[in-house]
């Protein structure tokens, strides 16, 4: 499916359902609109439709109402990248299983908290799929991801985070493991040749690049030796010691995965988070690296990065107690000790995720350009690693890298 094409199956028909159940006194279907629901570069892994629908009410009145439908490509590439990893499975359990669980953990220690978007089933769907509610229809913005995320901003979502990591800690110490499918996101051995065949290629453009920026020859030959074991050193890191403080991490928290509700004064009223599709069991150094170093603004993104691990801490604390952790709660010294043993995961998020979320838009930005020896995928991936912005901030991070020794090779 191009991604300019919308399936003959998505009709109204197809939604006949969701719209007796969600929408009260609803009658009939009047107008029916499927279109592209994010624009290029926005949305890597999947296509995402925004679907429109004029309804009559039983006293004659009409009301309109949207949902965002998410289908998997079709191009073959994506596709056998994709066979040994269902993110529509693991999407719907998450959406069905897990975060209600959360949520209902909060409400029975009296808060309200909710995470994400409602999700529907349709029945008659031809592919896999992920149906939820529009939240932009409520009013919900991703913010600019080129700019990055204030303080403001970056202390609601580790909040969010905070409450999450709590709630999933809680259920695992009471009910167990949570199902295979969501421990191990992509860090599976049938993938393990993938991902070094396609990170070789990116790795050699980025090394590429990186022989230009400012102060390389500090780090460069650590880079160098790096890149042919990346993927090894990810896998390592990827094995769980039960010893430590393990989650369920939300796997994908980059800015344009978190959406905001303000109120009247521009305040912020909410934080949702969207994407449950790489959800990864172990040390919340993953969240907290993916999101701290790809999303928030740069003048923030190293300075504060004590002072946000601090605040997430507190909160983690704070939700832990609320919901009656009976297992040792995570010190903020362990959290740091955590963060500085996921170095190479660290390194690989600034050269991976924060390339995509800083390059300007582009039609040409997809996940076939990505990951793609084309032409055209070379070109964009050279865009990525070579823009301004990201040079301004990949010359800050690397020697901070460096300094922590996440860029070292790991002994084991």
């Amino acid at each position: 499916m191009a991604a300019s094409i919308i399936p003959e199956w998505v009709t109204a028909e197809l939604f006949e359902d969701v719209l007796k159940s969600s929408v009260d006194k609803y009658l009939k279907v009047r107008t029916f609109k499927a279109e592209i629901g994010s624009a290029a570069g926005e949305n890597y892994a999947a296509v995402m439709l925004r679907v429109h629908i004029e309804v009559e009410l039983l006293d004659g009145k009409t009301k309109l109402v949207s949902y965002m439908l998410k289908l998997p490509h079709q191009l073959e590439a994506i596709r056998e990248m994709m066979k040994h990893t269902n993110v529509f499975e693991i999407e719907r359990t998450m959406y069905t299983q897990v975060v209600p669980e959360m949520e209902a953990l909060y409400k029975e220690a009296g808060l309200e908290i909710t995470f994400g978007a409602k999700s529907y089933d349709l029945k008659n769907a031809q592919t896999e799929y992920i149906a939820m509610e529009d939240l932009g229809v409520r009013g919900f913005k991703n913010t600019n991801r080129l700019e990055g995320l204030d303080q403001a901003h970056a202390e609601r979502v580790l909040r969010k985070l905070a409450q999450w990591h709590a709630a999933t800690a809680v259920r695992l110490a009471t009910k167990g493991q949570y199902p295979e499918i969501l421990l191990n996101s992509y860090f599976k051995e049938e993938n393990k040749e993938m991902m070094k065949q396609m990170m070789s290629s990116i790795g050699q453009r980025f090394l590429k690049c990186c022989a230009h920026y400012k102060g390389n020859e500090a780090y460069i030959d650590k880079i160098k030796a790096l890149k042919p074991v990346i993927i090894d050193e990810m896998f390592k890191l990827n094995q769980v010691d039960p010893s430590g403080f393990n989650v369920l991490n939300h796997g994908d928290s980059w800015s344009n995965n978190i959406m905001f509700l303000y109120d009247d004064f521009g305040r912020i009223e909410e934080v949702y988070l969207v994407d449950f599709q790489a959800p990864k069991y172990g040390s919340v150094a993953h969240d907290l690296l993916y999101f701290l170093l790809s999303s928030t603004r740069l003048e923030d993104k190293l300075s504060k990065f004590d002072y946000y691990i601090k605040f997430y801490h507190d909160n983690l604390v704070e939700h832990l107690k609320i919901l009656k952790y009976s297992k040792s709660v995570p010190t903020l010294r362990e959290i740091h000790m955590a963060l500085l043993k996921y170095g190479s995961f660290a390194y690989s998020v600034a050269t991976g995720v924060m390339a995509t979320v800083l390059v300007d838009p582009t039609d040409k930005a997809s996940f076939e350009t990505f990951i793609s020896d084309s032409s055209e995928g070379v070109d964009f991936q050279m865009q990525m690693f070579n823009n301004a912005r990201y040079r301004e901030h990949i010359q800050l991070i690397l020697p901070w890298l460096l300094n922590r020794g996440a860029l070292d090779i790991s002994q084991n």
